[in-house]
């Protein structure tokens, strides 16, 4: 019999006990777009805060996206794709440092991030400006989730692993599959987990199906 496969996640996915992760709270601070060259998104997120601007004072920017589903909430949207990443926000510095320094960048973020890629960044000289305009709360759902004990948990993300160990423990007859490396760090030590080898939940699904 198949174990119970649970995705703790902001999307749903076929074959998966969806538990939401994270609540969202958009922002709208003011930006004027016309001073940048480039976006960055690490985050489809980003997309929907961009549903609170005019189209037309965005959409001419095209995007450097950290994983394909970042870039397809950002295509949606009648966006272009500057380039894609690897789904790390660290690797994105490697693509940064193709363009020359004077790029203006804009990196429309969370208010709490994961990666210190922009810092890094800008200590090599190059001209990244971030604007906040979402942050991110722990779901009801995730801090009460029903689980057996032996079912097989997928995270996608640091934040829904640290939400879900705020008022639970992951057992030893439990299963894990993370989205990428940097969840995985999230991760208690003592924790045996493996590495979905694309930063997709369909990637992820895929494995816990095997498991």
């Amino acid at each position: 019999m198949s174990k119970n496969i649970y995705l703790f996640s902001t999307s749903s996915y076929p074959d998966t006990i969806h538990i939401n992760s994270l609540d969202t709270t958009l922002f709208t601070p003011s930006i004027d777009f016309s001073n940048y060259d480039y976006l960055i998104i690490t985050s489809k997120q980003v997309a929907k805060a961009l549903e609170g601007y005019e189209r037309e004072s965005y959409i001419k920017l095209p995007a450097l996206c950290v994983s394909l589903q970042s870039a397809k909430s950002y295509q949606e949207l009648g966006g272009k794709v500057l380039e894609l990443g690897s789904g790390y926000g660290d690797n994105l510095i490697q693509v940064i440092q193709r363009y020359p320094q004077d790029t203006k960048w804009l990196y429309l973020r969370a208010k709490e991030v994961a990666s210190n890629f922009v810092e890094n960044s800008k200590n090599d000289g190059y001209i990244i400006d971030e604007a906040i305009v979402y942050e991110t709360s722990c779901s009801k759902e995730i801090k009460t989730p029903q689980v057996e004990e032996d079912g097989i948990l997928i995270f996608t993300s640091p934040s829904s692993v640290k939400c879900f160990l705020q008022n639970n423990q992951i057992k030893q007859t439990q299963k894990v599959v993370v989205i990428g490396k940097t969840t995985a760090k999230s991760l208690p030590k003592n924790v045996n987990f493996v590495i979905s080898g694309e930063t997709t939940i369909e990637s992820c699904v895929k494995i816990a199906k095997t498991l």
